[in-house]
């Protein structure tokens, strides 16, 4: 799970951190999460990709909730990403959230934005600059819900 997490930061497409986990901190990072799933190549026996589900916000906001989801660049394209997405719509309903918030999909990650509006998810408008990509230029950010 690491390893699948750090190329997503690494790749500094996507996700806004940019400190790698380690065996200590990845393992308290994903403990602290209220739901950690991941999906498994069967027939190679390795994780192939993951989801975090937790919080977005607390108290009178808390009944909204956040995901990040994260699939190895060797199995991209093969809809990993699509039955995440689903299994955490559920598993986020499950866990008496009512609504499911991206708060920062990069405007050019297009397959992840085609993903979210095909299962429903409605963009919120769209934040200019938001986003600093590796390469040091900002990129906008479209934030994304779907009610639970």
């Amino acid at each position: 799970m690491i390893q699948i997490w750090n190329e997503v930061v690494e790749e500094g497409v996507a996700f806004p951190q940019e400190e790698l986990l380690d065996a200590v901190t990845g393992e308290a990072f994903f403990a602290s999460q209220t739901y950690t799933a991941v999906a498994e190549d069967e027939t190679e026996a390795e994780i192939c990709g993951l989801y975090i589900l937790h919080p977005n916000n607390e108290g009178r906001c808390g009944h909204i909730c956040n995901a990040s989801y994260a699939v190895a660049s060797a199995h991209r394209g093969r809809h990993i990403g699509e039955q995440l997405v689903t299994d955490c719509l559920r598993q986020a309903k499950g866990h008496g959230f009512r609504v499911l918030q991206f708060n920062a999909v990069v405007e050019s990650n297009l397959h992840a934005r085609h993903l979210y509006e095909r299962l429903g998810f409605v963009q919120l408008g769209t934040i200019p600059g938001g986003f600093r990509m590796k390469d040091g230029h900002y990129e906008n950010i479209c934030p994304y819900y779907h009610e639970l």
